[in-house]
């Protein structure tokens, strides 16, 4: 049998850039709120009456950091998402190591947390781990053995 990894690796980049286009809004979201309305976005499962209030400039300042992390990590995805399309074997590993162990950060501080709600947070963390499996097996049933085009 064989298996078309040039499709797989078109599906994972189609997941990726889905992924990175949801991150870079979310990023910019982030810091257009003020403190209480960008961890109310974030941990959309709390009642947002818990988080009102008024908040030191540092709090506001690290969630800021931290919208710009998403954008930048959301723009990296995309264009990673390009390259995979592309068949590029070093596009494959490092928006893995960018946008999944992102979302691995997410999974282990929010959703085992309680703090969000499955839709859209915990979707996203299924899309990149999805778009991970398809480009690994793309990877090992016909990039690895030499069959890959350059990207550039």
């Amino acid at each position: 049998m064989t298996t078309n990894y040039g499709t797989i690796l078109k599906i994972a980049a189609a997941l990726w850039v889905i992924w990175g286009l949801v991150h870079m809004f979310a990023g910019v979201m982030t810091i257009s709120q003020d403190a209480a309305g960008a961890v109310s976005g974030i941990a959309d499962a709390v009642d947002p009456a818990l988080i009102a209030g008024e908040f030191h400039p540092a709090v506001g300042a690290v969630l800021n950091q931290h919208g710009f992390n998403l954008l930048w990590i959301g723009a990296f995805t995309v264009v990673g998402g390009v390259y995979i399309w592309r068949q590029s074997v070093t596009a494959i590993f490092m928006t893995a190591i960018v946008g999944w162990v992102t979302d691995v950060g997410y999974f282990v501080f929010m959703d085992l947390g309680g703090f969000v709600n499955f839709v859209p947070g915990t979707v996203m963390t299924i899309i990149s781990s999805a778009a991970v499996v398809l480009s690994v097996l793309a990877y090992f049933t016909g990039l690895r053995g030499g069959r890959s085009r350059s990207a550039s």
